[in-house]
């Protein structure tokens, strides 16, 4: 346990003692979560609701819940808006035993074999996509919602342990299945069946549900379309970073397989199908869709300044709080001239961080601006 975390234990304030489950989503905060909010706790902030607006995996939703703050969770990517669902805004509701039995054997059910069929040794291995093609019309089976964002929620950190990178940006099965010498990766968990990986996430899921006694909520909207009608004490920032040194983060890219799961669960294999671009081998989501419009201005260069100066407008009345790094654009000199437009008191938090995948140590910078 985090030395920071075992302090705060003895405050009066309840902590709710659970952990988040692990990932490997790209630019998830879960490794610096707790120096974040113990920056937080020590400028001694007032707030108490709290809006996750990029929120990915939930990392700092979920402290911000575990200390016992109503939490406003928005993503918007629908993959990670069931994490929303089934972490931040449910209280009580896990995946029994029956559940996960369930949702891991075949039925008398009309299975579909779209992903066999269409992502034939692309991601995985043709016996997977059988277990993927079940598992989605057994998911679309369940009707409470807690229950239904658990299980999408557990097959999609499936998904991404058994990529390498854990990206869908390339069609790279080889990698997985080459007899070869390697130098990066994990092959033992690459191989651990499907169902294994699955029942491990619904366990690890299930052990963080709870209630802080606040009616905490899931949004799946673009950021500039977050409802103000609340008052948000603090908002929390966390955008796709765009590199000066190797360009945009594109989620719409590196996670069109789970958005694709996604359309597969809510409206069938043939929404999916018509949403596929069959040019390009990945079989990526197609360019132009209002998702991709919205995300692009933060992976277009000419456009990323421009988005952080209308959230910071949007929340101007709120606790700004922005995860950022030191390669990032805009710089952080510009960063601080945009928050002071909103606010008087801009200050910046400093550590060093290793990215996956990156050679060189990056700073991870915080700033706070009140």
């Amino acid at each position: 346990m985090h030395k920071y975390y075992r302090e705060q234990l003895d405050k009066p304030t309840t902590v709710y003692d659970t952990e988040l489950p692990s990932t490997r989503y790209q630019g998830s905060k879960e490794k610096i979560v707790s120096w974040i909010w113990n920056i937080l706790e020590n400028e001694n902030l007032d707030f108490n609701i709290v809006l996750d607006a990029f929120a990915g995996t939930g990392s700092l939703s979920y402290w911000a819940k575990k200390y016992g703050k109503q939490v406003f969770f928005n993503d918007i990517l629908r993959s990670n808006y069931y994490v929303g669902v089934a972490m931040i805004e449910n209280d009580d509701v896990v995946l029994n035993d029956d559940d996960t039995t369930f949702l891991t054997s075949r039925h008398e059910l009309d299975y579909s074999s779209f992903i066999q069929e269409n992502f034939r040794e692309v991601y995985f291995t043709n016996d997977e996509n059988a277990w993927l093609d079940m598992v989605i019309r057994n998911i679309r089976e369940i009707t409470d919602p807690f229950k239904r964002a658990l299980a999408i929620s557990s097959l999609f950190q499936a998904c991404i342990i058994k990529r390498p990178y854990n990206l869908f940006h390339r069609a790279n099965l080889y990698m997985r299945l080459a007899n070869v010498p390697r130098s990066f990766g994990n092959k033992t968990t690459w191989d651990i069946p499907f169902v294994t990986h699955f029942r491990n996430f619904v366990a690890k899921y299930n052990s963080c549900v709870f209630s802080n006694g606040q009616s905490n909520k899931a949004l799946n909207c673009d950021v500039l379309d977050i409802p103000t009608e609340t008052k948000y004490d603090l908002v929390y920032i966390d955008p796709p970073y765009f590199s000066k040194i190797r360009g945009a983060t594109d989620y719409y890219f590196y996670y069109h397989f789970l958005e694709g799961l996604c359309i597969y669960i809510e409206k069938g294999h043939l929404a999916w199908q018509s949403s596929i671009d069959y040019h390009r081998k990945p079989r990526p989501l197609k360019h132009g869709t209002t998702l991709e419009m919205l995300m692009s201005k933060w992976t277009k260069k000419n456009k990323i300044t421009n988005s952080f100066d209308e959230v910071f407008r949007k929340f101007s009345d709120s606790i700004l709080v922005v995860s950022y790094n030191s390669e990032g654009i805009p710089s952080e000199k510009e960063m601080i001239t945009l928050l002071k437009r909103y606010k008087r008191n801009v200050k910046v938090f400093r550590r060093k961080y290793q990215y996956a995948l990156r050679p060189t140590e990056l700073e991870e910078l915080l700033f706070i601006a009140k």
